[in-house]
C-alpha cells in the first residue's frame, strides 16, 4: 500500500513540475514580447517612420503568444484532467484485479 502512495505522490509531482515548466515558458515569450515589441516600434520610428515595418514582427509573434497561451491555459485542459483521471482509475482497477 506504501508504494502506490509514493507512486501517487511521485505522479502529483511530474504532473506539477510539468505544469510548472509550461507556465514559465509562456510567461518567459510574453516577457520577450513586451520587451522586444516596443523595441522594435522605436527602431522603426528612428529608421524608417515613412514605412511601418514593425507591426508585422507584432502580428506574428502575438498570434505565436496566443497559441501558446490557448495550450497552457486553455481549450481542453479540464477534459485532459478528468482523461486522466478515469485512466488513472481503470489501471488501479485492472490492476486491483490481478
Amino acid at each position: 500500500m506504501e508504494t502506490t502512495s509514493i507512486d501517487k505522490e511521485t505522479y502529483a509531482y511530474r504532473r506539477a513540475s510539468r505544469r510548472v515548466k509550461e507556465l514559465k515558458g509562456f510567461y518567459g515569450n510574453l516577457t520577450s514580447y513586451c520587451l522586444v515589441i516596443p523595441f522594435l516600434f522605436v527602431l522603426n520610428m528612428i529608421t524608417a517612420p515613412q514605412h511601418l515595418w514593425f507591426y508585422w514582427p507584432m502580428l506574428g509573434w502575438g498570434v505565436g503568444i496566443v497559441a501558446h497561451g490557448i495550450s497552457v491555459f486553455g481549450i481542453g485542459r479540464e477534459w485532459e484532467e478528468r482523461k486522466i483521471r478515469q485512466l488513472m482509475e481503470q489501471d488501479n482497477k485492472n490492476t486491483k484485479t490481478l
